[in-house]
């Protein structure tokens, strides 16, 4: 994506060994110091920049099929490790 987008696609294994295909799309934008500060790895609290992504999920797994029809959204932050989304059902 161009500018600020995020675009990441991976793939879940839940305990029960099902595989989710997760395609999740978005923006992560904000002050120019504060991205460099979250590019260094520092910590940076949330609240300074946005970040705002849409997974869609997709699964074989008939026990999970409810993903494959559910919208989502989710809010991110940005760990020195790791990116943290907390995702919520559209309802």
């Amino acid at each position: 994506m161009a500018g600020q987008g995020v675009e990441a696609r991976y793939t879940l294994r839940n305990d029960g060994g099902a595989l989710i295909y997760v395609e999740n799309v978005g923006y992560r934008h904000g002050p120019a110091e504060v991205l460099a500060r979250l590019a260094r790895g520092e910590p940076v609290d949330p609240a300074e920049y946005y970040f705002r992504t849409v997974p869609v999920f997709e699964t074989a797994d008939p026990d999970l099929a409810w993903l494959n029809r559910t919208v989502c959204v989710a809010t991110g932050r940005r760990q020195a490790d790791a990116v943290v989304l907390a995702v919520y059902e559209v309802l």
